[in-house]
C-alpha cells in the first residue's frame, strides 16, 4: 500500500490526457500531483479523423498515431511524477488507458483499439506500464466497458445508501452500488458531453461549452429529442457500451440538425444526455438515494440542474463531496487498475461487463 501509481487517461472528449500520482490506503485514496496535458493541435485533429472516418486511415498513419500518443502519454507520466517530487523508483506501475478508435465488443471478432505505445511509455518512464486494459474482458464474452465500477464500487460503495455514479465524459456511464449487498452493475448510457462539444467545435469554434452557458441559452427542441431518444442503443438490454464512432457528428446529422437555431440543438443536446441518464436510472435504479457524477460533466452547470430537475429524490453531488476530486475520477482508476493487475488480481465485474468471469486486465510491458 506504500507505493505509488501512476494513472493516464484520455477519453472520448479526446482534449487531452490526464494524469495522477497516487498512494491507495486501505479504502480511500491519497492524490499527490496531478497533471493535464492537451494533445498538440495537429494530433488531436488526427484522432478525430481516425474515429470519425476510419476508412481513411492506412497503416501508416495508425502506426504513426500510435507512436505519438505514446509519447505524449509518457511525457504526462513524467510531468506528474516530477511535479510530485517524488522518486521514479517508488513508482510501481503506471497504468495507461490510451486513446479508444474503435470499440466493437459485438462484431463477429469483438475487439477494442487503444493507440499510446505502452512500450515508449516503459522504456522513457523505467517503470513497469499496464495497457491494452478491454480486450481481456471482451476475451471472455464481456463488453470491455466500462471499467471503471470495480473503482467506484471499492471506494464509493456504502452499507445504508443506495449510491449510484455517473461519469460523464465525452460518452456517460452509471455505476450502481446498492446499498444491500446486491451486485454492482452498470454500463453505458449514451452520450455525455461528446456531442455538445463537437457541436460547439463546429459553430463556436471553442472545445467545448464553458459552464454550459450555450446550453443554456437556447429551447429545447422537443420534436427532435423524441427523434434521438428513438434511437435503438437506448432501449438495448445492459450490459451495453458505445462510444464515439456511433454517438458523433455523424449520427447527428440524420436528424437534419442544420436546419434548426444552433443554440436551440446544443439545448437539445444537453437534454438528450439528461434525459438518456435520468431515464436509465429510473430504471435501473429506481431506489437511488445519491447520485454522484464525475467527468467534465459536472462542469456544465446546466446539466447539473437539469439532472436534478430530472432526479427528485435523489440527491445529485459531486464525487467532490465523497473526497476525490471528479476531473481525476478515471484517470484514478486506472492506477488502481494497474495496482490490480501487477498484483495478479482480477479487474472486471461480470455483473457490469456480461463476461463470462473475472479476469486480470491489461498487458504487462517492462521498462
Amino acid at each position: 500500500m506504500d507505493q505509488l501509481y501512476v494513472g493516464l487517461m484520455s477519453g472520448t472528449s479526446m482534449d487531452g490526457i490526464d494524469a495522477v500520482l497516487v498512494r491507495f490506503l486501505e479504502s480511500s485514496v491519497d492524490i499527490l500531483a496531478t497533471h493535464s496535458r492537451p494533445y498538440p493541435p495537429d494530433l488531436q485533429q488526427a484522432l478525430l479523423v481516425a474515429i470519425r472516418k476510419p476508412l481513411s486511415e492506412d497503416l501508416d498513419t495508425s502506426g504513426e498515431l500510435h507512436r505519438r500518443v505514446g509519447a505524449c502519454f509518457r511525457d504526462a507520466a513524467l510531468h506528474v511524477i516530477a511535479e510530485s517530487g517524488a522518486d521514479r523508483d517508488s513508482v510501481r506501475a503506471i497504468g495507461s488507458h490510451g486513446q479508444t478508435l474503435r470499440h466493437r465488443p459485438n462484431a463477429k471478432q469483438p475487439f477494442s483499439l487503444q493507440v499510446g505505445d505502452a512500450d515508449i511509455i516503459a522504456a522513457g518512464t523505467g517503470i513497469t506500464t499496464v495497457a491494452n486494459f478491454r480486450q481481456a474482458d471482451i476475451d471472455v464474452g464481456g463488453q470491455g466497458a466500462p471499467l471503471v465500477p470495480p473503482f467506484h464500487e471499492w471506494l464509493l460503495r456504502s452499507d445504508t445508501v443506495n449510491r449510484v455514479v455517473a461519469n460523464i465524459g465525452g460518452i456517460a456511464n452509471l455505476t450502481i452500488l446498492p446499498a444491500d449487498g446486491a451486485d454492482t452493475t452498470g454500463f453505458d448510457t449514451g452520450p455525455g458531453n461528446g456531442l455538445m462539444d463537437a457541436w460547439t467545435r463546429q459553430h463556436r469554434g471553442t472545445a467545448f461549452d464553458v459552464d454550459g452557458d450555450w446550453a443554456g441559452s437556447g429551447t429545447v427542441i422537443n420534436g427532435l429529442l423524441q427523434q434521438m431518444l428513438c434511437d435503438p442503443y437506448f432501449k438495448l438490454a445492459a450490459p451495453k457500451s458505445t462510444g464515439f464512432e456511433y454517438f458523433n457528428p455523424h449520427w447527428l446529422e440524420q436528424f437534419q440538425v442544420q436546419k434548426y437555431a444552433a443554440a436551440d440543438v446544443q439545448t437539445t443536446l444537453c437534454e438528450l444526455s439528461v434525459q438518456s441518464i435520468a431515464d436509465a436510472l429510473r430504471k435501473h435504479a429506481q431506489d437511488a438515494q445519491q447520485l454522484f457524477v464525475c467527468g467534465g460533466g459536472v462542469r456544465n452547470r446546466t446539466l447539473m440542474k437539469l439532472l436534478q430537475k430530472a432526479l427528485e429524490g435523489c440527491e445529485v453531488l459531486s464525487t467532490t463531496q465523497a473526497g476525490l476530486d471528479p476531473d481525476w475520477v478515471e484517470a484514478v482508476a486506472f492506477a488502481w487498475l494497474a495496482m490490480r493487475t501487477v498484483n495478479g488480481q482480477s479487474g472486471n465485474l461480470p455483473s457490469v461487463t456480461g463476461a463470462s468471469h473475472k479476469v486480470v486486465l491489461g498487458d504487462i510491458h517492462s521498462p
